[in-house]
């Protein structure tokens, strides 16, 4: 065991179903064959979870405080233990300037210990960004976050579920400013970064798909000059460093042949343009049972000097404290992060 890659694991805010799929996850054997998985919160609320999940019989925490006294052993779950949660003001389902406090320390230590060499990736659950900038972090997210202490400049956000693989040119801005974004050189800084995490994914010639900012991708300047005067420039100077770049291909096909092998990656322009199809794939809610069946795909922060993979949802205050929240994001999450950490 202590010859695989260290994973470290957010808990995410406690208020939410971050504890609780935690645990779940790490219950499953075929994660300890994978790596060695550390997770980063508060000891106490995660023995809760485990008696919110029913598995008390069967998993114990080991409280530590140094990543060297971890046992990386099924059944025990190892915690780097912060102590910044008071079980007893915790309210599941709720903002809290505690929780959001705690969240946000755990982002941090995770970091840390990845910059220190000390862990080989790092996973993040989800944090509440109402809670975090209560508690005086004023960040829009987690890649926000990580750009700033690793000191990054040029990233961006990749999320995948099976072969659907998609990157943002921008992500937490408005939509207005997004379209601002689209510029020469901030979409082939994408298209490159697209490219090396194909390579890093063990992908060694990646295609990649470009798609248009405007409908139909503009229809020669009829819809819009973005495509004309930002977005095939960089295209073109992508071809020129041999990179396999294609577009701007419209919006409404491009995932579609994404989807259908026709792409290994596709370079969105903004935010919801490349989450909608994404989780239209992953997201699947079952109306009969009133239960969602998957909540898969991974969330990933491409350009950093560490690997850092997340679950592709959000907190879900309205699951929080009840056992039922799916974790299979969290164990996807959990195999990207092993590839790609293996891979570089």
């Amino acid at each position: 065991m202590k010859n695989k890659l260290i994973v470290g694991i957010t808990m995410g805010d406690p208020a939410s179903i971050g504890p609780e799929i935690t645990v779940k996850a790490l219950a499953d054997k075929s994660i300890y064959d994978k790596c060695n998985p550390l997770v980063v919160g508060d000891a106490a609320v995660m023995e809760e979870a485990i008696k919110i999940v029913g598995k008390e019989n069967e998993i114990k925490i080991n409280k530590i405080s140094n990543v060297s006294d971890a046992l990386f052993q099924l059944g025990t779950i190892d915690v780097y233990d912060m102590g910044l949660v008071d079980i007893a003001e915790l309210k599941r389902g709720e903002v809290s300037e505690m929780a959001g406090n705690a969240a946000f320390q755990y982002v941090k230590k995770v970091i840390e210990l990845a910059m220190k060499n000390e862990i080989d990736a790092t996973v993040t659950n989800a944090l509440n960004k109402e809670a975090i900038n209560l508690a005086g972090h004023h960040y829009s997210g987690h890649t926000e976050i990580y750009a700033e202490f690793t000191d990054t400049k040029k990233y961006t956000m990749m999320l995948a579920h099976e072969n659907l693989r998609v990157v943002h040119v921008s992500t937490h801005v408005s939509l207005r400013e997004a379209c601002d974004r689209v510029k020469t050189e901030r979409v082939l800084e994408v298209i490159r970064i697209a490219n090396q995490a194909c390579k890093e994914l063990g992908i060694e010639n990646p295609k990649i798909g470009v798609a248009g900012l405007n409908p139909h991708s503009g229809e020669n300047g009829m819809f819009g000059r973005e495509e004309i005067d930002e977005i095939i420039p960089a295209i073109n100077i992508a071809n020129e460093e041999g990179i396999n770049a294609e577009g701007p291909v419209p919006p409404d096909t491009v995932f579609s042949k994404a989807r259908g092998g026709w792409y290994d990656i596709v370079v969105a322009m903004y935010h919801d343009q490349g989450h909608i199809p994404l989780k239209v794939v992953g997201f699947v809610y079952n109306q009969q049972e009133q239960k969602w069946d998957a909540v898969a795909g991974v969330n990933i922060t491409l350009g950093l000097p560490i690997i850092r993979t997340s679950v592709d949802h959000g907190t879900a205050f309205d699951q929080a404290g009840k056992g039922i929240a799916n974790e299979l994001s969290l164990t996807n999450a959990i195999d990207y992060a092993v590839v790609m950490a293996g891979n570089r």
